[in-house]
């Protein structure tokens, strides 16, 4: 996740319904996916019970990797509703990194 802080241009949670997403997922194995799904649900439960911001690293369809700083609202089927009412499909996230 490191080598992810350092690349990754940090973006508004307003910007995201602006942005383009791969159509394939960001994540090569069955197990990155199912911990990926995990830590989407701890980002929920963090956001409804303790209001936490968190940082999620994402990829754009052009292939840049993105972090926004937020709230994790609810977690869907495919994707996830931020603060705002923004959404970000759950198949371009990276990771997250909870602090």
């Amino acid at each position: 996740m490191q080598a992810l802080t350092q690349s990754a241009e940090t973006v508004a949670k307003e910007t995201i319904p602006t942005l383009h997403f791969p159509h394939e997922d960001v994540l090569a194995t069955a197990e990155e996916r199912k911990l990926r799904r995990f830590d989407a649900d701890r980002a929920c439960a963090l956001g409804n019970n303790e209001h936490g911001k968190l940082d999620i690293y994402f990829q754009t369809a052009d292939g840049q990797t993105k972090r926004v700083q937020t709230t994790v609202w609810a977690v869907h089927e495919s994707y996830l509703t931020l603060k705002a009412g923004a959404t970000l499909p759950l198949h371009a996230i990276i990771g997250f990194d909870f602090y």
